[in-house]
């Protein structure tokens, strides 16, 4: 960082702490372009757009600021309008941080509409947490018959996980011909052994991404981590899926969401239970308040052949990884931490409860 500059400490933080979790993640591009973007705001000079990341009014982790910015430089990157960049992205050696502030003065009118909205991180390799967290959950006596319905869904990908199979530590479940088939790095000992059935999921985001949109599609595109190539090849099957069975995919606020499939009828001899991953963050607390209240008032009316359940995959900015949580009615309805994840689920590591 340049000797006598300094910025604000909760937006340096939100860029030192990213920097870290990229590491841990395996995705030293990324780390570099968190690194460059930290080191250019330290900088007296700015364009509009590091202002406005310097400048910013919200909590620039929570927010996903770090992330924000990232993937509008990937975005630039991938339009071709900045081969400046291109050195970087190769992984070459490169001055970062001048090729960062000049990109960003010279471009920063197409960079700021990246700001105002939240990263859309719809990675279906998380979902091999969702599917260990039903195996546990299957474990509890639960009926193994699952129906999914998610919350910040963004483009809906894992809206059709009863289209994706998992090998975890041994165990193989999910779709006999699937669309997507997931071998996460297993840690520790093997999940419960269970079949699994999974009905169709459905989801809710406050403003959904179009997958058959080009211009949509590109956009999450731009939130792939680049050294992580085998995600595109998702994205890519994802897109061609949906053109002919799109996801059950609603625009609509999580709370408001949650609190309606909460009210509808639940057929006998199944789990119903919510899903969410690196959505909690972004939530208001009063969502977050209303969400918890309606899951734990439908908990109290569930019974052994209606169950309710509740997953979560979120970040855990200490640990550097994701963290699988999961609770469940009928039981103790206690938050039980199963596993760590990579941030887009290369590995799990298996703790159990």
């Amino acid at each position: 960082m340049d000797a006598g500059t300094s910025f604000d400490g909760d937006v340096q933080n939100a860029f030192d702490n990213q920097l870290e979790y990229c590491k841990r993640n395996d995705a030293p591009i990324t780390a570099r372009i968190v690194r460059a973007l930290r080191d250019a705001l330290a900088a007296d000079e700015g364009a509009p757009f590091l202002n406005r990341i310097r400048d910013w009014q919200g909590v620039a982790l929570a927010d996903g600021l770090p992330l924000r910015a990232a993937g509008a430089l990937h975005g630039l990157h991938m339009s071709g309008r900045a081969p400046e960049l291109d050195a970087i992205y190769a992984g070459e050696p490169a001055d970062d941080v001048t090729i960062v502030r000049a990109v960003a003065k010279a471009h920063s009118d197409w960079l700021l509409p990246w700001l105002e909205g939240p990263p859309q991180t719809n990675e279906a390799g998380r979902s091999s947490g969702f599917a260990a967290g039903m195996l546990w959950l299957a474990d509890q006596g639960l009926p193994i018959r699952f129906e999914p319905f998610e919350i910040g869904s963004s483009a809906g990908i894992n809206l059709m996980m009863d289209r994706f199979a998992w090998g975890l530590g041994g165990v193989h479940v999910g779709a006999r011909e699937p669309l997507l088939s997931f071998t996460p790095e297993w840690r520790g000992p093997p999940p419960p052994q269970h079949a699994l059935s999974i009905a169709t999921p459905v989801g809710c985001d406050v403003a959904p991404v179009d997958l058959t949109s080009a211009e949509q599609a590109l956009r999450l595109k731009a939130y792939i981590w680049p050294e992580h190539t085998e995600r595109f090849a998702r994205l890519e099957a994802a897109i061609a899926e949906a053109a002919v069975h799109p996801p059950l995919l609603t625009r609509m606020h999580a709370a408001d969401f949650v609190e309606q499939h909460l009210a509808s009828p639940q057929a006998e001899g199944t789990t119903r239970v919510l899903v969410h991953s690196i959505v909690w963050q972004y939530l208001p607390a009063n969502e977050k308040e209303r969400i918890t209240a309606a899951m734990e008032a439908a908990g109290a009316r569930a019974t052994q052949d209606r169950a309710l359940a509740w997953i979560a995959l979120e970040a855990d900015r200490v640990a550097m990884a994701h963290g699988l949580q999961v609770r469940s009615w009928p039981g103790d309805g206690k938050a039980h931490r199963l596993a760590a994840a990579h941030a887009h689920g290369a590995w799990l590591e298996w703790l159990g409860a």
